[in-house]
């Protein structure tokens, strides 16, 4: 399923502030979304500032957008990677055009939850990590299946397909009902598989082996089990989704006690394209491997970690 305008710094710390050592400020309570990239990305936040002796607390894996968002707002996480075009929901303003252009959603959000709700975005990741549907490899083969418009027609035909996916997905405007707003179909209760959380390893693993009859998935641009699965990922020509870039975003007090965190975080964020979110997301979905684990490596291997 988010270059940045520069806010301006009397939103920053004090100079008094700024200056105390990192040990004088609460800790900097780390949240993430329950999939893996929130996870993977959340992992690499707490080893960064770690590193530079920020301390701070895991409250990874928190839940879903809604959950996240909240917590945030509501001061109980300090900072947690969200996606830009995320922005579109957040503020009711999903038919602007702007979250189509990387650049111009990722300036609009920041413009918009600075002057709402002193919530600073820091620079996004150049890899977009949208909402999609992928097909089990031998079904879309079979039914000949390569984009949005052949599936719309294809369900619209009578076709038996049955869609996995968390209830996010299914029920979020962003997502699934988008696809079906604009290709013209309807998917009804009984070809929809709901499952709990909102990964995408789960509903794809059940596409790629039939499991319920399901042959049909929800997937994300970055997902690393894409290829391993055999999935087909369906074309989307009238260009529905908007564009999903990751961010650390934080409460612009914590930047205020740290200001440091933007520098720290920027090198990081500025090498995750999607090549390298789908090899590191597979690392995970894939290989088994822990997050933390993965998140400590490839910063390690990139310079962005040092281990004495």
């Amino acid at each position: 399923m988010m270059a940045l305008v520069t806010r301006r710094m009397a939103l920053f710390a004090p100079i008094l502030l700024a200056s105390r050592p990192a040990a004088a400020a609460e800790p900097v309570k780390v949240g993430s979304k329950i999939d893996t990239e929130g996870e993977l990305i959340g992992n690499m936040i707490i080893a960064v500032l770690n590193q530079a002796r920020i301390p701070t607390v895991n409250r990874l894996r928190l839940g879903n957008t809604r959950i996240c968002r909240a917590a945030l707002l509501a001061g109980e996480i300090d900072i947690y990677p969200e996606y830009t075009g995320n922005g579109a929901f957040f503020f009711h303003v999903d038919s602007d055009p702007v979250w189509k252009n990387a650049k111009a959603g990722e300036a609009r959000v920041r413009e918009l939850d600075a002057a709402q709700n002193h919530i600073v975005w820091m620079p996004a990741a150049p890899a977009n990590n949208t909402w999609a549907i992928g097909l089990n490899g031998d079904f879309a083969a079979k039914a000949k299946l390569k984009t949005l418009t052949d599936f719309a027609a294809y369900v619209n035909g009578g076709g038996k397909v049955r869609v996995a996916g968390s209830a996010e997905f299914v029920e979020s405007a962003a997502a699934l009902p988008a696809f079906q707003a604009a290709y013209g179909f309807k998917l009804s209760q009984d070809q929809l598989l709901v499952l709990a959380g909102g990964g995408t390893s789960a509903p794809e693993k059940a596409a790629a082996e039939g499991t319920s009859g399901v042959n049909a998935t929800m997937v994300f641009g970055t997902d690393g089990a894409i290829d391993a699965l055999g999935l087909v990922v369906l074309e989307d020509p009238k260009s529905v989704q908007m564009v999903y870039e990751p961010a650390p975003i934080a409460r612009e007090a914590v930047l205020a006690a740290y200001p440091k965190i933007p520098e720290l975080l920027a090198p990081v964020f500025a090498k995750l394209d999607e090549k390298t979110l789908r090899m590191l997301n597979a690392k995970v979905d894939v290989d088994g491997q822990l997050s933390a684990k993965v998140a400590d490596a490839w910063l390690t291997a990139n310079g962005l970690l040092k281990h004495s």
